[in-house]
């Protein structure tokens, strides 16, 4: 599960909705979501890519396999915290290969579940992402006072994680699974109605360089929801070879 970046921690007021900043923000988003995606299928469906990422003859995971899988913590954090310095150019090209890593690192899942499982997930996971992007974008309520909540739920299902890494229960996974759906349904909304007030405070965000970056962030952070909302809804939808 992919950690979410903490640029976005204040509240912009309630203006009018700037069109332009969310349709770059879902512009970027579903443009790196098809990068990572051919990414995925190349790199799991071809032998002689599969063999590069995992030992042949350990069938453990090869020294560039575990570089691909914990470079995107890296990149998340890069972004995040070099924000201010970094130029919008050079956090486009961050942004990138952030996402070629992360199809690089996806596509082990190949080598656990079925490809038409896979490509269902990904179908529903979509759908799911879609409606709650639109209640968030639409809908009056304010969502913020969810969002400490959702946070300390996230933070709980990373705690949950790594202990059931040594405890190995299959009832705390299925518990995690099921929490871990809910939480980023729930963010996609509470993040599309953040990103719409940011949005609307700064304008045009082509106009300037602090709102191209505001873009990359903002489809980081949805981007990020729907990958997690994904490998969640795997581990139910998810047929395993």
């Amino acid at each position: 599960m992919e950690t979410k970046p903490t640029f976005f921690s204040s509240e912009t007021q309630a203006v009018p909705v700037a069109k332009t900043f969310m349709a770059n923000v879902f512009l970027w988003m579903f443009g790196a979501l098809v990068v990572t995606a051919l990414t995925a299928f190349y790199f799991g469906t071809n032998e002689e890519f599969k063999r590069v990422l995992i030992n042949t003859e350990t069938g453990g995971i090869s020294v560039l396999g575990w570089i691909v899988t914990l470079a995107p913590f890296g990149l998340v954090l890069l972004m995040s915290f070099g924000f201010q310095k970094l130029s919008a150019s050079v956090m486009t090209l961050v942004f990138i290969l952030f996402s070629v890593l992360m199809g690089m690192s996806l596509s082990f899942i190949f080598s656990v579940y079925t490809a038409g499982s896979i490509y269902k997930t990904f179908a529903v996971t979509a759908g799911m992402f879609g409606i709650m992007a639109v209640v968030g974008y639409t809908t009056k309520t304010d969502l913020t006072k969810f969002g400490a909540f959702l946070s300390m739920a996230l933070i709980g299902i990373i705690i949950s994680m790594l202990v059931n890494l040594f405890l190995r229960s299959g009832t705390l996974d299925y518990i995690v699974s099921v929490i871990g759906v809910l939480v980023f349904t729930g963010l996609t909304a509470y993040d599309v109605q953040k990103l719409k007030n940011i949005g609307a405070g700064i304008g045009d965000p082509t106009a300037t360089d602090i709102g191209r970056k505001l873009s990359i962030m903002g489809a980081l952070t949805l981007y990020l929801d729907f990958i997690n909302l994904f490998l969640f809804l795997l581990r139910f939808l998810g047929n395993r070879k």
